[in-house]
């Protein structure tokens, strides 16, 4: 049973758009830092782990990247330095998502 072709009903279903983040708590955290810090919250179930960030979302510019840097470190405690904020880090919110998750274990 789904809602659309897309989007299965069953929450547990591999396709489901809930499923990825539901297992994951840091990319589940990293998609709500992002929403609120750039005010998309309406947007939120378009985001997942293969989002791009810089290009893929425009409201992302560099001075709302200093403000999902501090919402991100307070959200899991974590310390972010200057030479953490590279390409590489905000390619997508998964790669995002992984840093945190590494710097949380740290």
């Amino acid at each position: 049973m789904t809602i659309d072709q897309n989007h299965p009903v069953d929450p547990f279903h591999p396709l489901h758009p809930l499923r990825e983040a539901d297992m994951d708590p840091e990319l589940d955290g990293v998609i709500d830092v992002i929403v609120t810090a750039l005010g998309i919250e309406n947007r939120r179930d378009e985001l997942d782990a293969s989002t791009a960030l810089f290009g893929g979302i425009p409201e992302l510019d560099s001075l709302a990247v200093l403000e999902v840097v501090t919402s991100l470190e307070d959200r899991f405690d974590i310390t972010v330095e200057d030479d953490d904020v590279t390409g590489d880090v905000f390619e997508t919110i998964g790669t995002l998502a992984d840093f945190v998750r590494e710097r949380a274990r740290a």
